[in-house]
């Protein structure tokens, strides 16, 4: 058994998790389930897309030829054969001196390389119209003008999405358009979430004395969501080591990827997890140097990858954050774990005692610079902080305080465009996304 590493900083303690996770197999899922899971395999075209030459206007199907010298004190004159629409093509082919009337979409008539729009003519356009018997034309067109050509997008045989690819609307619609319905994806990892703590009272419930209701698992439930994993809320242990121990059996028994527990991982007289863990398992890592978030735990229970996290709501987020959000987005397959971070000007002093602390703060963009300030007290419950908080401001290990008007990193908590209520955008390489 490995020795148990205490009191590690973030970085290192991160690192030595992240290295025992790997992408989980694919599996096989509906197009239109697929929206933000991961590709795990290659998307090569089976087909031309567009799959054949269509048009790009309404209008007429013309060999270029024929409109040479056209203008509107030189019109040209062309016979219509009949015409093309989306779904219904022209059967026959274009002559010389003839037209095809064809819609937007409609696939381009043999002997055709040219489409003339319609309001370079005499059609008057409009719904219902009959197809006139010739057609004039008041300019000329170049081979292949308003001609969408058959592979312009994705060619027959080449990738269309490489794996890693996060699946957006953009890439579901692409897949659709290459006729997929079946998408191999990496598997969502499914998390254990369960409670520990005498005083936790369901919500919902009536508040007995002494009794607070039980945040963690909505919190981090939430996160698991936002990571792209499966969550398993499970009940509240009581602060027992024969109920934890059940409750940690109960976990394995839903066979999830990862268990999580909030509480007992201190060193109080009624934190068992260290101890009920390690009759079937072991703690590899035990405190970090992350403010708030010390009392944090990582190891295995009866296989499976176990993380025991502080009980106060605030330092279960940002561990949960910090450590169990990456492997998730590991295990997910997504291309990057980390969030971006930026630069932010602090509009505060901001202290801590030395280890890496993570402010929950507001970040506004103004005077072409990111502005933070804190979004209310520190303290490690106190929730409406983090409720009102975009981001997380980050005070380096070993730095204790910085004055207003300090460079700090920053991450983001929640999308910065729905929260920053900045007069002016920011580039988009202040957003880490250049």
């Amino acid at each position: 058994m490995a020795a148990v590493q205490e009191w590690v900083q973030v970085d290192e303690a991160r690192q030595m998790i992240l290295e025992g996770f790997r992408p989980l197999p694919p599996e096989s899922i509906a197009l239109p389930k697929a929206m933000g899971r991961v590709l795990a395999e290659a998307i090569r075209a089976e087909h031309d897309l567009p799959p054949f030459p269509n048009s790009a206007m309404d209008g007429y199907a013309v060999r270029a030829a024929d409109t040479k010298g056209a203008r509107r004190e030189h019109p040209i004159r062309l016979r219509v054969l009949g015409e093309a629409a989306a779904g219904r093509p022209f059967s026959g082919g274009i002559e010389p001196g003839t037209a095809v009337r064809i819609a937007t979409g409609a696939p381009l008539p043999s002997g055709a390389d040219a489409v003339i729009p319609v309001e370079d003519t005499d059609d008057p356009g409009g719904p219902g119209r009959p197809l006139p018997p010739a057609i004039t034309i008041f300019r000329a067109v170049q081979p292949g003008e308003f001609v969408r050509p058959a592979g312009e997008d994705v060619a027959r045989g080449t990738i269309a999405l490489e794996p890693g690819t996060v699946l957006t609307p953009g890439a579901l619609a692409l897949l659709a358009a290459l006729g997929r319905f079946e998408i191999p994806v990496h598997r969502r990892p499914r998390v254990a979430l369960l409670a520990i703590g005498d005083e936790l009272i369901e919500p919902g419930r009536p508040l007995p004395p002494g009794c607070i209701y039980e945040t963690n698992r909505t919190a981090l439930a939430a996160q698991a969501l936002e990571a792209g994993a499966e969550p398993i809320v499970l009940g509240i242990a009581r602060d027992d080591p024969e109920d934890l121990q059940r409750w940690l059996d109960e976990a394995v028994v839903h066979r999830p990827d990862l268990i999580v527990s909030s509480a007992g991982a201190s060193v109080g007289v009624y934190d068992w997890v260290k101890e009920v863990v390690g009759r079937h398992g072991e703690i590899r890592l035990w405190k970090v140097r992350i403010r708030p978030g010390k009392p944090f735990a990582f190891g295995h229970y009866r296989g499976i990858p176990f993380f025991g996290l502080p009980g106060n709501p605030v330092s279960a987020m940002i561990t949960f954050d910090q450590f169990v959000r990456p492997v998730l987005r590991r295990m997910g397959g997504y291309p990057r774990w980390e969030r971006p971070r930026i630069p932010v000007r602090l509009a505060e002093p901001v202290s801590s005692d030395g280890r890496e602390t993570y402010f929950r703060a507001r970040i506004t963009y103004e005077g072409g610079q990111f502005q933070a300030r804190l979004s209310g007290l520190q303290g490690s419950h106190i929730l409406s902080a983090m409720a009102r908080a975009n981001g997380l401001v980050i005070l380096p290990e070993g730095v204790r305080t910085l004055p207003a008007g300090s460079t700090v990193m920053a991450e983001f908590w929640v999308d910065l465009q729905d929260s920053i209520g900045a007069s002016e955008a920011p580039p988009p390489a202040a957003l880490g996304r250049a």
